[in-house]
């Protein structure tokens, strides 16, 4: 790197991820000292998705458990993103409580994570990479709240100002996003709109109850398989023509549509709800939130949870006694421990 401060007044400290998404470093304040994260990429095409990460920031820059960017514009040979530096992320957390949540903290997650969501759609984007990697809890007076973030593959899908939603399209590969919890509909090649930010919800929700996804370890062989009754020509062309990242997205996608009907066996009825609500939406349906989160509250108060801001990860303080404790459519019409430092922009820890 080039440079030692950006905007005139961070400093730049160590690397703290490096990947698709650009390179992130730590930042200090010169003057107030307050650590911060700077992403940077070259800046070396028009295609900027870089800037385009930060024109959507600044777009939901003041909603809640949105956070907030410092600066961001070209620097030299470089654009340049300086944003809130973090919690823990979702997915470390559930590392650190060995790979499953409680129903409580599955909850308390749920009813801000369609907060965000909504907020989101609100502003007429939707995120299209909804995972636990991408959702981080804030720190000091607000580690309860949940953040989301990265922007990278957000996109409108309809007019600001005339409201209206992009047209319905499909292509012949798979979409954008993370396989693991991308909608069916995504695999399928679909344009992506609200009912896949929520279909994803629905797999990570069920994720943290289960510790798992059934499609979880599939993955596509390296090489292309050889078919015993293809010609050499024909096998030829399959080897030359062979993705194996795009197979393992097949792959995922002939799982999901075959445990569709025993996905969210033996948990409460209300995630079964969640997720075939979200997959019976049209391509341009209003999600019915307040349903959703009604529905969750629900089956808290029937349980007896109580949304106190006690997660599976909270240390209680030692004064208290607690233990780790286009149209609408509505609900009823659908059916390790450490203490590392995370960067907001990639999620991405500093020890």
């Amino acid at each position: 790197m080039d440079y030692t401060t950006f905007a005139g007044k961070y400093r730049l400290a160590e690397e703290i991820a490096n990947g698709g998404c650009g390179t992130v470093y730590l930042g200090v304040h010169t003057v107030a000292g307050k650590e911060v994260a700077i992403k940077v990429e070259p800046a070396v095409s028009k295609h900027s998705p870089l800037k385009q990460e930060s024109k959507i920031y600044k777009t939901l820059m003041g909603g809640t458990g949105v956070p907030w960017i410092m600066w961001s514009g070209k620097q030299g040979d470089y654009n340049v993103m300086i944003i809130d530096l973090l919690g823990p992320s979702l997915e470390d957390l559930f590392k650190r409580c060995n790979r499953h949540f409680s129903l409580k903290t599955v909850l308390l997650l749920a009813d801000q994570l369609i907060s965000r969501i909504e907020f989101i759609h609100t502003n007429s984007i939707v995120h299209r990479d909804i995972k636990p990697a991408n959702f981080v809890m804030g720190t000091g007076k607000a580690a309860h709240m949940v953040n989301v973030i990265d922007f990278g593959l957000a996109k409108k899908f309809r007019d600001s100002k005339t409201s209206t939603h992009i047209p319905y399209k499909q292509d012949d590969f798979h979409g954008v996003g993370t396989s693991l919890f991308a909608a069916i509909n995504t695999h399928l090649g679909v344009e992506s709109s609200r009912r896949d930010d929520l279909e994803s919800l629905a797999y990570m929700l069920i994720y943290f109850l289960r510790g798992t996804l059934p499609w979880r370890k599939i993955r596509a062989p390296a090489e292309a398989p050889i078919v015993s009754d293809a010609t050499p020509s024909e096998q030829e062309y399959i080897r030359q023509h062979y993705n194996p990242v795009s197979a393992t997205w097949d792959l995922i996608r002939d799982a999901k549509i075959a445990n569709e009907d025993t996905l969210t066996l033996g948990l409460p009825p209300e995630f079964d709800v969640l997720y075939r609500y979200a997959r019976t939406l049209e391509f341009d349906d209003l999600p019915d939130y307040e349903g959703l989160r009604k529905l969750f509250r629900g089956l808290a108060e029937r349980v007896g949870i109580e949304y106190d801001g006690i997660y599976d990860w909270t240390i209680p303080p030692k004064s208290s006694g607690h233990g780790d404790g286009h149209g609408r459519r509505t609900i009823s019409e659908g059916s390790g421990s450490g203490r590392g430092r995370y960067c907001e922009a990639c999620n991405a820890r500093r020890r």
